[in-house]
């Protein structure tokens, strides 16, 4: 009788290469040092951006207000001619300041977003883990301007159809999408820091209302600050609205503005806007 066939060998586990396994004997390395804030940042931007591919419903509906800025009342006044613009079209003059409020608009109420977080238990699952604060509340504040640059691109293209002389040049676009993305930063930071004083979505609500109309009005938006009153024209030298859309007309119209001094209000606002509402983070989670 024929002999069985000899089993095969068996591999011993030893001799996978180590670099196979390597992962499995150790965890990656973490990042450290200077490396851990960007990270930290970008991971939670990613996060809050990913929300846009779910529901986009929020970009279309927010269009549509400021279309309606630049085509009733652009349109109109630029008829009347009874706001001096420097010698440009109305129309031309208001598109800065309408991408400016649509920015706006946008961050102003992202501390509502925050404060559902609280209330399903997300914000202390985020407050446990290695992130700093200060990690968070950035995620979040570049994340609201990313947003609010997809708006000003909308209004922009709006502004375009409508025969506005906006400036093409590269350089001035990227000039355009830093004022947008700093003044966003500042807003939504400026929501989560009321956010952590009141506590509340519908308290919330109340202040963002307002507040929105007086910040819009009482900066140059839609009038120079030579024709406004006095008492007026202060409130406009210390709004950061103001800033962004004196650097937001310079880069898209030309026009005689102080750059220098509008990035760095704005990156000063932001900076201030970050370490408040990092501040409060802790606050809306007792």
């Amino acid at each position: 009788m024929s002999e069985a066939p000899a089993a095969p060998r068996t591999a011993s586990a030893d001799r996978v290469p180590r670099k196979d396994i390597g992962l499995l004997l150790r965890p990656p390395r973490p990042r450290a040092g200077w490396r851990l804030l960007p990270a930290r940042v970008g991971a939670m931007c990613a996060v809050e951006l990913q929300k846009l591919r779910h529901d986009r419903t929020e970009l279309y509906t927010r269009a549509v207000q400021p279309a309606l800025w630049l085509l009733i009342f652009g349109q109109t006044f630029t008829r009347i001619k009874a706001i001096p613009t420097e010698g440009i079209p109305y129309i031309d003059y208001l598109a800065p300041g309408i991408i400016a409020q649509s920015a706006m608009f946008i961050a102003i109420f992202y501390g509502i977003q925050i404060i559902w977080e609280r209330d399903a238990g997300i914000l202390n699952k985020l407050l446990v883990t290695p992130t700093p604060r200060s990690a968070l509340i950035t995620g979040k504040a570049f994340a609201a301007g990313v947003k609010s640059l997809i708006q000003a691109i909308v209004v922009v293209v709006i502004a375009a159809i409508l025969g506005v002389a906006l400036t093409w040049n590269p350089l001035k676009l990227l000039g355009v999408a830093a004022a947008v993305i700093l003044g966003s930063a500042f807003f939504s930071c400026l929501s989560m820091t009321i956010a952590g004083i009141v506590l509340s979505r519908d308290r919330l609500m109340g202040f963002g209302q307002a507040i929105t109309m007086p910040l819009f009005f009482g900066s140059n938006a839609l009038y120079p600050v030579s024709v406004m009153p006095g008492w007026l024209q202060a409130v406009s030298k210390v709004n950061p609205l103001s800033y962004q859309v004196d650097a937001l007309r310079g880069l898209l119209l030309g026009t005689h503005a102080h750059l220098a001094a509008d990035f760095g209000v704005l990156l000063v606002a932001a900076a201030l806007g970050i370490a408040a509402a990092s501040s409060l983070l802790g606050r809306l989670a007792r």
